[in-house]
């Protein structure tokens, strides 16, 4: 028997087709409310740092699972997506980004549970990352940041677009 979605519940649904079946997600259309976002960090964000990331974590809503974006002055320089991992994702959009990623920010659609995608990002010259957090292993990403002087925000909200 083939169950399909409810559509009049879910009008936008995104229909994928995969191997054996199909996947339904809906589209990533709740709003941002950047009041509700945590600064983790010792650093706090000025208010140019902030927008930068509401920026960053816009453009990363519409980016594939594992999504990585660095950007600066509203540009978009590097997009990391669809690996297997958070850190071939920031691989790549900070290669992508290459000197440019100086002073730059990144967004991250999902937690950063080990310190290697901060590493990685500060010693490009990321000055402040926006992550949703909530992985149980999440002080360690903090404290790099801290040790790294990066500034550090989480949203509470998970991006995941398949």
């Amino acid at each position: 028997m083939l169950l399909l979605p409810d559509f009049q519940t879910a009008p936008n649904a995104i229909i994928k087709s995969i191997s054996g079946g199909f996947l339904v997600q809906s589209p990533d259309t709740l709003p941002i409310d950047v009041s509700q976002w945590q600064t983790v960090s010792q650093l706090q964000p000025d208010a140019q740092i902030l927008d930068e990331l509401l920026f960053a974590w816009k453009v990363c809503r519409h980016v594939k699972s594992n999504a990585i974006v660095v950007t600066n002055h509203k540009t978009t320089l590097g997009i990391g997506a669809g690996q297997m991992n958070r850190v071939a994702s920031v691989e790549i959009a900070l290669r992508q980004a290459g000197k440019h990623s100086q002073g730059a920010v990144l967004a991250s659609d999902g937690f950063f549970p080990f310190s290697d995608s901060v590493r990685s990002a500060a010693q490009a010259g990321i000055r402040a990352i926006v992550q949703p957090g909530g992985s149980i292993r999440d002080q360690e990403s903090i404290d790099c940041a801290n040790e790294l002087g990066v500034v550090m925000l989480f949203t509470k909200v998970r991006h995941f677009l398949h």
